[in-house]
């Protein structure tokens, strides 16, 4: 192969000719005009050389050997940026066969009938350079978009993370204060500062959400389900929201079962979101209609409002990332205008499409939703939101968290809960404490100083009872490759900060007392 560094081996002109002469001919002609070529001696040679780069090929006809589809296997393997512009050089008179199959399997064919004049050859060859370097311009494009991309996510990632650690102490005192009945305030303050968290933090979900939907990371759990259970689920997501506005609700189903293939919780996402645009833009005291109805072959459902409305040259842009519609009313202001975009996007995963109407300003708005109907029947291990069991017994559980207000507060949480909790703030006293007290659960941050939480993972599987502890990931990381990542190093559960109270009860009521039993 071709001893030339990257650069060059991509602007250079493959050629192989089935007469040495005529290849030494023209690399000279090429050379005297500073144009970069290595001459091949057969197919595989230049397929050697194809694979370290090439800006053409100038191949004869005489080697395009019909049944020899080496060549095309390689071309159509390019990415989706390439094109590799191929110059053949035919015979005169009639069109052969091999010069057919060149066209329809090489792709980016020209044609040169010989003889040709030498200026038109190198006039030929430099409109395939052209042509090439453009391509590689578009590369350049594409990778550099790529790299904005991960910078977007890192960014992201990381403003979830420092937004998640404050959010997790007020989230976990806020849940002690209320499973005690010790808020000297009141219900109606504890019931405020917990709406205000979970707002937090389905900004900061919504933000890796969409984030993960733009660049196709999202898999949906499909099944034949039943859409009521999943209308019930969205209801209850957003009844808080719907209550604290004095919103009437009115809820309609058909009485038989509607039944649709999707991700149970992505479709009651895209319900709840719907709903909570309609508290958004509805003064309090408004009404709110969810109708969902069977018009074969789809299902129909329909989020209408009394509120503020649409302006009618507003409408196609409502589902636009980061758009916000009634940019002169403050609600317009306690949004970041993903929510619409976020349900559009879930929506048309499932196959389905979403519209928005409104008669204009102060008429309300309405929102239609339209499925796939499936004649499937529906699945009875669902995806659907189930109760949450009940603790057996009290359970020993460590605690290990440098942030001491996060791990005070979380080990608070789960005393009242009903487990027995011990506290590390590093990983020294933490495997003291594991030693000591046996327990059959720790809770592990992963981005502590010195011994982070994935070492102080790996130094408890390596001791003799350390495989009866479930391990649970507890951090400010939330995205699908930290969970990934976690999953490999041992840990069974991975919980986004803040932890909500249902997860926590689910990891309480699948563990035993301890270790020893």
């Amino acid at each position: 192969m071709t001893n030339l560094p990257d650069e060059r081996r991509e602007r250079r002109l493959l050629i192989l000719t089935p007469f040495g002469k005529d290849a030494a001919l023209v690399e000279a002609m090429l050379r005297n005009e500073g144009i970069e070529c290595t001459v091949c001696a057969d197919v595989s040679g230049l397929l050697r050389e194809l694979e370290s780069g090439a800006a053409a090929i100038l191949l004869a006809e005489e080697v395009v050997v019909e049944g020899d589809s080496r060549l095309a296997a390689v071309i159509s393997r390019q990415p989706s940026w390439s094109d590799l512009p191929i110059l053949l050089l035919t015979r005169p008179g009639a069109e052969s066969i091999s010069v057919g199959n060149a066209i329809s399997t090489l792709g980016n064919v020209t044609l040169l009938e010989r003889p040709m004049r030498v200026v038109a050859l190198s006039s030929a060859i430099r409109s395939a350079l052209r042509a090439r370097a453009r391509q590689y311009q578009t590369r350049a494009y594409l990778l550099e978009r790529d790299q904005a991309d991960r910078r977007k996510d890192e960014f992201l990632a990381t403003l979830a993370h420092e937004l998640r650690n404050p959010l997790a102490p007020i989230r976990n005192w806020v849940n002690v204060l209320r499973l005690s009945g010790t808020g000297e305030s009141g219900p109606e303050f504890l019931e405020m500062m917990d709406r205000q968290v979970n707002h937090m933090v389905r900004l900061v979900d919504d933000l890796l959400e969409l984030s993960r939907i733009t660049r196709g990371k999202i898999e949906l759990r499909m099944e034949p389900l039943e859409l009521a259970p999943v209308v019930a689920a969205a209801v209850e997501a957003s009844r808080p929201l719907i209550e604290s506005a004095r919103h009437t609700l009115a809820v309609s189903m058909p009485d038989e079962p509607i039944v649709v293939s999707g991700d149970a919780i992505r479709l009651a996402q895209v319900i709840s979101n719907l709903l909570n645009n309609a508290v958004k833009y509805t003064d309090h005291g408004g009404c709110i209609t969810l109708d969902v109805r069977l018009e074969r072959p789809e299902v129909v459902i329909t989020v209408r409002d009394t509120g503020i409305g649409i302006p009618m040259a507003a409408l196609p842009r409502v589902f636009d990332m980061f758009v916000q519609v009634h940019e002169g009313d403050v609600r317009a202001q306690t949004g970041l205008g993903i929510g619409l975009t976020l349900v559009r996007s879930l929506v048309e995963m499932h196959g389905g499409r979403v519209e928005a109407r409104s008669e204009g300003p102060g008429a309300g708005s309405e929102f239609v939703v339209r499925l796939p109907a499936t004649a499937l029947k529906p699945s009875t291990a669902g995806s659907t939101i189930s109760g949450v069991p009940e603790l057996r017994e009290m359970a020993r559980v460590l605690v290990v968290d440098d942030n001491h207000d996060a791990a005070d507060s979380l080990g608070a949480l789960l005393s009242v809960l009903g487990a027995d909790v011990r506290i590390a703030h590093d990983g020294n006293r933490a495997l003291e404490l594991f030693d000591a007290f046996h327990p059959a659960a720790t809770f592990l941050d992963l981005g502590m100083p010195g011994m982070d939480g994935f070492e102080i993972a790996r130094r408890i599987r390596a001791r003799a009872d350390g495989r009866g502890t479930m391990l649970v990931a507890l951090t400010g990381w939330g995205q699908e490759r930290d969970r990934r990542r976690t999953e490999e190093a041992g840990f069974a559960r991975h919980l986004a900060k803040p932890a909500d109270l249902d997860s926590l009860q689910d990891v309480l009521s699948s563990i035993g007392p301890s270790v020893h039993g």
